[in-house]
């Protein structure tokens, strides 16, 4: 018998299950790119368009739902997570498809792969105790907690190296928590890797010291890595205006679109074919592609 997408009602791909709730994301400044893609001999006429799909690895479901998409050409890339319950066969996986995988840092949730180093477990549940504890643990540096956010980043890329069989050229963080300030300020990130900025808000739509704090930490970020124009969530899809202005951005900036597959609403819109209604005259970039530029 067929196996029936419940969600689409028509053949589903294989391995794919049953989704959860969407989340929800700001709207949109289309005026402003609040960072310039660097020039270089690569870098397009045209802007682009990338779909990344986070939380590959982090069970099956994530895993499969994703491929799924990837599969119809409405995904881009995917960030990988490791000594999660599925990163040994989502690596499988995407080294088998051809996935564009980066590293998907995790500091925060708990690793659910079996056979996690006791050493490792320790320093990842000091790191995930702070930033939790408080809304400003992330803007502030704790430097008692330096060892350990090193030991758990290293960790995790050397992990991504075992399973990709190679170094991961793009990183971005599980709850955004790259961006704080003991990865950010002790560059433990590798230099030259594609780094995802702070989200793009519209101006009047976050607190002054918000703002100032986003921009200076882009900008700490474009001095080291490879970032795009813009960022944004995929959510919420209403008004429609905001998806609109979001991909029209994509005609003349280099646009990462952020996206959780394993979430029913996302999935159904992207797995199901809307978006490539939505999207207009641009296309899904089919890597995660940034332009080159010199390093000072």
């Amino acid at each position: 018998m067929t196996n029936l997408d419940p969600l689409l009602n028509r053949p589903a791909l294989q391995g794919t299950s049953a989704l959860q709730d969407s989340s929800v994301q700001a709207d949109v400044e289309p005026s402003v790119a609040a960072a310039t893609a660097y020039p270089s001999n690569e870098a397009p006429k045209t802007g682009i368009l990338i779909i990344n799909a986070d939380d590959w690895g982090l069970n099956r479901e994530a895993t499969n739902r994703t491929l799924e998409c990837l599969r119809r050409k409405a995904v881009s890339s995917v960030s990988a997570m490791v000594f999660m319950g599925d990163s040994e066969r989502g690596a499988e996986l995407a080294l088998g498809d051809g996935v564009d995988a980066g590293l998907h840092l995790n500091l925060t949730t708990p690793f659910s792969a079996a056979g996690v180093p006791v050493a490792l477990m320790r320093h990842h549940e000091r790191v995930a105790g702070y930033l939790r504890r408080h809304r400003l643990a992330q803007v502030l540096f704790h430097p008692g907690l330096r060892g350990s956010f090193q030991y758990v980043v290293t960790a995790q890329l050397d992990e991504f190296r075992r399973l990709y069989q190679r170094d991961p050229n793009r990183i971005d963080g599980h709850h955004h928590m790259h961006l704080c300030a003991n990865v950010l300020l002790t560059r433990v990130l590798p230099k030259g890797t594609i780094a995802r900025r702070n989200f793009s808000f519209r101006p009047g739509q976050k607190s002054l010291f918000n703002r100032l704090y986003r921009q200076g930490t882009d900008s700490i970020l474009a001095s080291r890595h490879r970032v795009t124009d813009f960022f944004f969530s995929l959510p919420p899809f209403e008004p429609p205006s905001r998806l609109e202005q979001i991909f029209s951005l994509a005609r003349r900036f280099v646009v990462e679109v952020e996206t959780h597959p394993d979430k029913r609403e996302e999935y159904m819109f992207l797995a199901g074919g809307e978006i490539f209604s939505r999207i207009g005259d641009s296309k899904i970039a089919p890597r995660f592609i940034v332009p080159k530029y010199r390093l000072s």
